[in-house]
């Protein structure tokens, strides 16, 4: 996958995550999500024996592994 989909993918599934979250917040800091969340989710998709191919396929694992990381991240800053 090139640089420009991971960018893409990457800010997608970080926007749908922090709608998903009730997060605002800008589009570096999606994209950033976005991507760190897509090695979250392919972590725990191959650790679960799950595979996604194209597009939509890595954006939902994509989406999946942001929502997750944006839900550690608030446990982490109330505590």
């Amino acid at each position: 996958m090139g640089f420009i989909a991971w960018l893409i993918i990457g800010g997608l599934a970080g926007w749908l995550a922090s709608m998903f979250m009730n997060k605002s917040q800008g589009i570096l800091m999606n994209i950033l999500v976005g991507i760190v969340g897509a090695y979250i989710g392919g972590f725990l998709g191959s650790a679960l024996g799950i595979t996604a191919s194209g597009f939509v396929g890595s954006l939902i694992i994509a989406t999946v592994g942001a929502v997750i990381l944006l839900w550690i991240v608030g446990k982490l800053k109330k505590s």
